[in-house]
């Protein structure tokens, strides 16, 4: 990391650092918030922060978002909310709009084949194309663990979330793997 030149500070090296850094962006940072955010950082874990309403936790999430230049992703949790909505969204719409594109295609690609099961053989060569990278939309916690450079992922209103999906983002922001 290079030295901010507006604090004088490496970013992320001491709490002293990250209290400067985070009122170099407007955000007024208490001892004990910058050394959650040290060991957070340290530990690449992520940081619960609760409270009232107004004391400043979302403003936390963004003054990091802003100071670190990295992407602020937000997940608004609710009732109901399950792992396929925070994770990922196939695009239907775009996936029915191929079939039908490819639809005459098909019919050549297997138009010589005797049987159901030679015109499955035909198929099957033919790579997974409608469940590919190109037909997923990305939502907030995937988002999150395919940055490269890091990002700050916000999980607002979690206590609304039910415990299926609460149990849920325990393995994500512990393992930051998907089972």
């Amino acid at each position: 990391m290079s030295k901010d030149l507006t604090t004088g500070y490496e970013p992320m090296t001491s709490v002293d650092a990250i209290t400067a850094g985070l009122e170099g962006v407007g955000y007024i940072s208490t001892k004990q918030i910058s050394t959650a955010v040290f060991l957070a950082h340290g530990l690449r874990k992520p940081i619960l922060i609760e409270g009232p309403a107004g004391v400043g936790k979302t403003d936390l999430a963004a003054s990091l978002s802003r100071w670190l230049d990295l992407p602020l992703l937000r997940l608004q949790c609710y009732e109901g909310l399950d792992e396929g909505k925070a994770l990922y969204e196939w695009k239907y719409g775009k996936q029915l709009l191929y079939t039908q594109i490819l639809k005459e295609k098909l019919n050549e690609v297997i138009g010589d084949a005797g049987s159901l099961e030679s015109s499955l053989g035909k198929l099957s060569s033919f790579e997974d194309l409608f469940f590919s990278e190109q037909f997923l939309e990305s939502r907030p916690l995937l988002t999150a663990m395919k940055q490269e450079v890091g990002s700050i992922l916000l999980i607002d209103e979690i206590d609304k979330s039910d415990e299926e999906f609460e149990a849920f983002l325990l393995e994500v922001l512990s393992d930051y793997q998907v089972t």
